[in-house]
């Protein structure tokens, strides 16, 4: 059973700041996750208000962007800024007893702080890619990370979860 999940937050339409920066790392990530056997999960954010003019659900601004690598129909949306408030993203979590996840996407200070910090609450085990997260403010994202470690998270850049993994079947292999 996959145990696993690269989950990737908020890469839609109306993310206009920052994300063509990390989506090629993304769709690495999405290959890799896949090699790996992992699930792949894309969350998507729908602003209900009425006032809103963002995140609108039925509108181009809240379609996943169209560079962005889609190999599953794992595509779950939440209103909140936390994904577990996602009652089916909760219930795919629970059903695939999934307790191991990585995470990229938008935004860093926003629905990526808080998703990472519930899932540590919840006692998940929660890997931040940091060359697939972004910000609005990209200033604040060094702060960011910091924050995710100092909350139990593992920081690490794509390229070293792959190598830790590697890593990990050789040493299994030499025993």
């Amino acid at each position: 059973m996959k145990t696993k999940a690269l989950v990737v937050i908020d890469i839609q339409n109306d993310i206009t700041k920052h994300y063509r920066d990390i989506v090629d790392n993304i769709n690495a990530a999405i290959e890799w996750a896949v090699n790996e056997g992992m699930h792949v999960v894309y969350i998507k954010h729908n602003n209900i208000t009425a006032s809103t003019r963002t995140f609108k659900p039925g509108t181009h601004g809240e379609e996943l962007v169209s560079e962005l690598k889609v190999v599953s129909d794992n595509i779950f949306v939440k209103t909140k800024s936390n994904a577990l408030t996602s009652e089916e993203f909760a219930t795919f979590i629970a059903e695939n007893g999934i307790t191991e996840f990585y995470i990229a996407g938008a935004d860093a200070t926003a629905c990526v702080k808080s998703t990472c910090f519930n899932m540590r609450k919840a006692g998940y085990t929660v890997h931040v890619i940091s060359d697939c997260v972004t910000s609005y403010d990209l200033k604040k994202l060094s702060e960011m990370l910091a924050y995710y470690a100092d909350k139990g998270c593992e920081v690490g850049t794509l390229a070293e979860f792959q190598n830790a993994g590697w890593k990990a079947a050789l040493t299994t292999q030499e025993d």
